[in-house]
């Protein structure tokens, strides 16, 4: 059974949402609402968001793997359709861990107190 769109899965944030959020701090920043100490910390913020973005991803590929999916129909996602990047990817992956619940107990040991 199919999960509706209201109901599926989905990225805890997207693009649209980060363009709509920079647009915001863009206009902060003109407006002198934002100092460099405080940009210094948001871009702290933003290098763990990007880090955690990152690791989803990671775990989405070999999830994606596990369910079934090969790697023609993963490719897309990689841009251009090669079935390189993603293959290159679950190899380094791979080195680490063997499946997506393996990940997800390497990422909660790493970050403890996330």
């Amino acid at each position: 059974m199919e999960n509706s769109r209201e109901d599926r899965l989905h990225a805890p944030i997207t693009a649209r949402d980060v363009l709509d959020w920079l647009e915001q701090a863009a206009a902060a920043l003109r407006s002198g609402d934002i100092e460099a100490g405080e940009l210094i910390a948001l871009l702290g913020e933003l290098r763990q968001a990007s880090t955690a973005c990152a690791n989803a991803s990671d775990w989405a590929l070999l999830a994606a793997r596990e369910a079934g999916a090969s790697l023609r129909q993963i490719a897309p996602v990689f841009g251009k359709g090669y079935v390189r990047a993603p293959a290159a990817r679950l190899e380094k992956l791979h080195r680490e861990v063997l499946s997506s619940d393996q990940f997800l107990e390497l990422m909660r040991r790493r970050e403890p107190d996330v």
